[in-house]
């Protein structure tokens, strides 16, 4: 009988993204979901790979970055890996300035990038945004160089693939051996809660829409509230609403509307492009607002990685690999704001 070194519960980002790490490393790998890759939150439309502000720096701020300068070559492997692309593509990101208070921060936004970042990204002040740009009040924009674009569902698929190839099982059910990852999203973080007592963390309902507009290879654009990303394959994914209260957790409605027609308001290349699909989703989000990684508290031979809300395919890449050598090497480079444990009651 095949042993199993690692079994990973949750076919989202996390999950795929630290089985893919642990099977490069030699791991004999089990994924189990019960309705296949990217079925929860990480099969959603809209991949803006988007960091944050270069300023006030955290070590969730400096994981991000890590993580979002690892991506290019990660995603490649993976893409080389599986055959199949994720839709990946570094062209940056760029976001109207809507009055001079804004321009001020912006620019010295500029000066700390250079502080931050170094020579690996750029943040500046400029004005011209570009073919795609949106309507910007001062004339002015944020240019970014660091934002990236996937396909989340194309990228879970790619991710599958690459498991396999490197002799990993996707299954929809199977028993548990070896350590046991839990990435299981909004599921896991109602278990945990109901486990300790305390709310560990919540489920957000966002809501996305796809458009069929070939806007070509330019960079995304986050205006009004709204991300608008241009995907390889000749659509415009714009989200998303964050509800946290919220009945159906797949329905559309207004709110959606509401942000569609913001977009189309912004950027008005979209004014007459159709929508193709709309989508729902509750993305999880621990009560720290980080990604929770590490030992599961009380549980030996158990680890968690969970919380991604917004961020989750962008901190995919550095996840994957600090929880491979958590687990596989015993070597714990996980961020102390980052840690399970202390969410836990004490």
């Amino acid at each position: 009988m095949t042993r199993i070194d690692v079994t990973v519960r949750g076919a989202g980002a996390f999950g795929l993204g630290i089985a893919w790490a642990c099977a490069r490393r030699g791991a004999k790998v089990r994924v189990i979901d019960p309705f296949g890759p990217g079925a929860g939150s990480s099969g959603g439309l809209v991949g803006a790979l988007a960091p944050h502000v270069p300023e006030n720096w955290t070590a969730k701020k400096q994981f991000q970055l890590d993580s979002l300068l690892m991506a290019a070559d990660w995603w490649a492997d993976i893409e080389t890996e599986s055959g199949l692309s994720a839709g990946y593509g570094r062209l940056g990101r760029v976001q109207p300035l809507a009055d001079e208070r804004a321009v001020a921060l912006a620019r010295g936004r500029e000066i700390t990038a250079a502080e931050l970042w170094g020579d690996k990204a750029e943040w500046r002040v400029v004005e011209d945004g570009g073919e795609f740009a949106p309507l910007s009040p001062t004339g002015l924009y944020v240019h970014d160089t660091l934002s990236a674009r996937m396909h989340p569902r194309k990228a879970c698929l790619a991710l599958a693939a690459a498991v396999r190839a490197l002799g990993g099982e996707i299954v929809t059910e199977g028993s548990e051996e070896g350590v046991i990852l839990h990435a299981t999203g909004i599921a896991g973080l109602e278990e945990m809660s109901a486990e300790v007592g305390c709310m560990i963390g919540v489920g957000v309902k966002g809501q996305a829409a796809l458009l069929d507009y070939d806007a070509g290879p330019v960079p995304q654009v986050f205006a009004d509230g709204v991300h608008v990303v241009p995907h390889a394959d000749s659509t415009v994914a714009i989200g998303s609403t964050s509800e946290r209260e919220y009945g159906d957790p797949t329905s559309t409605d207004a709110a959606l509307d509401e942000v569609i027609a913001a977009a189309r308001a912004a950027v008005p290349a979209l004014a007459d492009a159709p929508v193709i699909e709309r989508w729902a989703g509750v993305r999880p989000r621990s009560r720290s607002r980080a990604p929770m990684l590490g030992a599961w508290p009380g549980r030996p031979g158990h680890f968690i990685a969970n919380g991604g809300f917004k961020i989750g395919f962008g901190m995919a890449p550095k996840v994957a690999e600090v929880m491979a050598d958590l687990m596989l090497e015993g070597r714990d480079i996980v961020p102390e704001d980052f840690r399970a444990e202390a969410l836990w009651p004490k």
